[in-house]
């Protein structure tokens, strides 16, 4: 990174033992009553930065020595103009003008709290987070929709993408692997719209679920030995209810020999296994070509070799392959799909298999269905924030058109507690699942009480 020199054009790249953050060029004058507010001084100095710098080198200079440099100038630019401010003050301004140039903004101070687990952008106005499965709205503002814009265009210019009015809408994933979903006028009528969803670092696992009163010893259990002995799971459930962290937990009980191969729109899975070949899709470039679908990664995986397929999501054309690659030796494949109950999650693979575009009756569809799946496992959030597993049903066969289910265990909702808790217990069923002779045959035995239909608070 190098200053413009007086004349506007870049200098060459300076040497790497010199200071990269280093100009003779003096400040400009400060305009009257731009120092007014701890804002109006931050744009400032902000304004002053942005004029010395040659952003277009940013990328040649490691984050953290930018990060430091910048801090160091800006203190240099302070002094030079004689504002003197209390340590704390200080250390705010430097921190906020580091964010505004190298990070997302007034956004940053939420990407560095692992507990909110989505940052919602409605607006220059409005910044929303969700955190313990709660939404609140934050006093966080942007200047205006101009600064908003610059924060979203920093974002997706990283991932070589684009915004405009050509093409208001993108998905995108941050370095860390969050998700980014941007939208602009004219289609969000109300100014830029901005959603991120965090990538969690730290990988939850049983004990958390436990902890949470997400999920019983029973279900785990029974969860854990179907993993095992490769049945086919489905997990239901609607945005942010918790299906992919189910999938991760689930997951680590597959065995360490085996190769898995993952397939997602945004990498998310954090497999812990030694053999995994993780695949994700790519959107069209910007003449709306080259687009790899996960129907197409999921063709050719099934020439990859592999032991077991996860899906991250079903949500399209692939729901076909994915169904005849369980049906046909890959066996103990695992998916999640958006669906608000069990029975609502088979009306929704019926559906995805008709718009597939596959001329097929749909008897036979719903035939592929019960021989392709086993379990369907329904996770739900609730209204205090709680995600709980809600659900667990059998496919155990076919009655005229119909597919046959049976329930193991659910989530009883009893009422709400203070606080606005939800209360409720897990009750078992007391059917004996059909697949206890297919573990029994993978040589594990659950016991039989497992099953009993006694209630377990929540």
């Amino acid at each position: 990174m190098v200053f413009r020199s007086r004349s506007g054009f870049g200098r060459p790249p300076v040497p790497a033992q010199r200071d990269p953050v280093t100009s003779d060029a003096p400040p400009p004058p400060v305009p009257a009553g731009k120092r007014d507010t701890f804002s109006e001084l931050k744009v400032h100095l902000h304004q002053t930065l942005i004029n010395r710098l040659d952003l277009s080198v940013l990328i040649a200079v490691d984050r953290n020595v930018l990060y430091s440099q910048i801090g160091r100038v800006t203190e240099a630019l302070l002094a030079e103009e004689g504002t003197f401010l209390a340590p704390d003050v200080k250390e705010r301004l430097v921190s906020e003008i580091q964010d505004e140039i190298l990070g997302l903004g007034p956004l940053e101070e939420y990407m560095k709290r692992p507990e909110v687990s989505d940052i919602l952008v409605n607006g220059y106005e409005k910044v929303y987070i969700e955190e313990g499965g709660k939404l609140y709205l934050t006093e966080t503002r942007f200047k205006d929709n101009d600064h908003l814009m610059k924060i979203i265009d920093r974002i997706v210019t990283r991932v070589g993408r684009r915004l405009d009015e050509a093409s208001p809408m993108v998905d995108a994933r941050l370095e860390d692997g969050s998700r980014v979903n941007a939208i602009i006028p004219p289609l969000a009528l109300d100014g830029p719209m901005l959603s991120i969803r965090r990538f969690r670092t730290n990988v939850l696992d049983i004990e958390d679920l436990l902890e949470r009163h997400s999920i019983t010893q029973p279900i785990f259990e029974f969860l854990a030995a179907a993993v095992k002995s490769k049945l086919n799971v489905v997990i239901s459930g609607g945005t942010g209810s918790g299906k992919t962290t189910l999938l991760n937990i689930l997951s680590a009980y597959i065995p360490d020999d085996e190769r898995i191969l993952t397939i997602e729109d945004s990498a998310e899975l954090q497999l812990q296994q030694p053999h995994v070949v993780r695949l994700e899709t790519r959107p069209p470039n910007i003449e709306g070509r080259g687009s790899v679908t996960q129907r197409d990664l999921l063709r050719n995986a099934l020439r990859m070799r592999p032991d077991r397929i996860i899906i991250g999501e079903v949500r399209g054309a692939e729901i076909y392959e994915m169904l005849q690659a369980m049906n046909t030796g890959h066996d103990g494949s695992l998916t999640t799909i958006h669906a608000n109950s069990t029975r609502d999650c088979l009306l929704r693979l019926e559906t995805l298999m008709l718009l597939s575009g596959i001329d097929i009756p749909g008897r036979a569809i719903r035939e592929l269905v019960t021989s392709s799946i086993n379990l369907v496992v329904q996770v739900s959030r609730y209204s205090d924030g709680t995600r709980r597993l809600s659900s667990i049903s059998e496919i155990v066969g076919m009655e005229q058109n119909t597919i046959t289910m049976q329930e193991i265990f659910r989530f009883e909702r009893e009422g709400i507690g203070e606080g606005g808790r939800i209360l409720g217990h897990f009750r078992p069923s007391g059917i004996r699942p059909k697949a206890m002779s297919h573990l029994a045959a993978a040589g594990i035995h659950l016991p039989s009480e497992l099953f009993d239909p006694i209630e377990t608070p929540s």
